[in-house]
């Protein structure tokens, strides 16, 4: 046979297998309707298990990779499921709680003092908002369950960084949302006293981070790094100890607000570094423009496991932007994976499918549907 025979027949064989397939969803249909009647869950494992193991014992060839095609026919059979019973909790709890985030008059909290990034940040996000200043990011978050700010700001992200591990730690622990996210462009600047010359400088005094995004520059001046709390809090310590041969690596909001100058700007290694910062809450808002979505679950110690959820994003259309694996904390050797993607919830398809994967693995945790610039 010639090329074109072999696709003809590959063509008819589509053809005929868009018909089976037809039928076949037309069946998890009515199986979902008959499930509704009577108060059956979705998901039967023994079911599925048994059909899993029929294909395997009938494909006498291809068998590992039928198996695999039938588990993607079984999952989007349930997500149609979901489709006709529309019961799930996540579901519940989801259309309780669409509703426009306010965006000004409202306290905030915010990591570090005025002129912190995150300060910066919390004038992006909130128009005439009341912040509070906290030292860590587990004070951010107690407030905010306290009820002393409705929201808090915070960086989950940096280009050269990666990940704030410890605020999804904090998310996850505390079951807040991410309400609203913005990439900012993060400057660092080399920042002392006015009476300061770079020739003075011993000592640079700034956030881990930051230190870190500049260290080719404090390795090229033989500076001596000495980590903050905070790039603001670094800046604020220069101007009260007044110490000539010591610099801050902060913000140009921050050495205005501490009165230092700067002797020498966007210091950071790369050109441009950009940190993304998130809104928290105890409440889910979920405004019309919601354009991503975070989620953290877990998933069994099978073969293809992971394969078969991150194909159902491709199949739906969603982008996947983020995803990364964590450590379970009580757990040997079991992960989290958190995922960023882009959708929103008031798609049917997309509510679906977090449906059925909230009730398909032991750990699920929405994180939040919201708009990101």
């Amino acid at each position: 046979m010639d090329l074109n025979e072999i696709r003809k027949e590959i063509d008819t064989i589509d053809s005929e297998l868009i018909k089976l397939l037809e039928k076949r969803m037309d069946c998890a249909k009515a199986v979902g309707e008959y499930k509704q009647a009577h108060g059956i869950p979705i998901l039967d494992k023994e079911r599925q298990q048994l059909i899993l193991d029929k294909v395997s014992k009938k494909a006498e060839k291809y068998s590992s990779q039928l198996r695999f095609l039938f588990e993607d026919i079984m999952h989007v059979s349930r997500m149609s499921q979901n489709r006709i019973i529309g019961d799930s909790k996540f579901q519940d709890t989801i259309e309780q709680n669409i509703a426009q985030m306010p965006k000004g008059n409202v306290k905030v909290a915010c990591q570090g003092i005025a002129g912190a990034n995150s300060h910066i940040a919390c004038n992006e996000f909130f128009d005439n908002c009341e912040p509070s200043f906290y030292k860590t990011f587990a004070d951010v978050f107690d407030a905010v369950e306290r009820g002393e700010a409705e929201f808090g700001v915070l960086p989950v992200e940096n280009t050269s960084g990666g990940s704030v591990s410890a605020v999804y730690d904090l998310l996850m622990s505390h079951n807040f949302y991410i309400v609203s996210a913005k990439a900012l462009d993060i400057s660092h600047n080399l920042c002392a006293l006015r009476q300061s010359t770079i020739n003075d400088i011993e000592q640079v005094w700034s956030h881990p981070q930051a230190l870190t995004q500049c260290a080719t520059y404090i390795a090229k001046h033989d500076f001596t790094p000495i980590a903050h709390s905070n790039t603001a809090v670094a800046a604020k310590k220069v101007m009260e100890e007044k110490r000539l041969n010591c610099a801050a690596i902060c913000s140009s909001v921050a050495a205005k607000e501490y009165g230092l100058q700067i002797l020498e700007s966007d210091i950071q290694d790369f050109n441009r570094s950009t940190t993304r910062f998130i809104v928290i809450s105890k409440k889910p808002y979920i405004s019309e423009n919601a354009n991503k979505i975070s989620l953290c679950f877990n998933v069994p110690h099978e073969e293809g496991a992971l394969s078969r959820v991150l194909n159902m994003f491709s199949l739906l259309g969603l982008n996947l932007t983020k995803i990364e694996s964590r450590p379970m904390k009580n757990a040997e050797f079991d992960y989290l994976f958190y995922l960023d993607f882009t959708g929103n919830l008031r798609d049917k398809s997309v509510m679906d499918f977090l449906c059925t994967l909230s009730e398909e693995v032991e750990v699920f945790s929405f994180m939040g549907n919201y708009y990101e610039d």
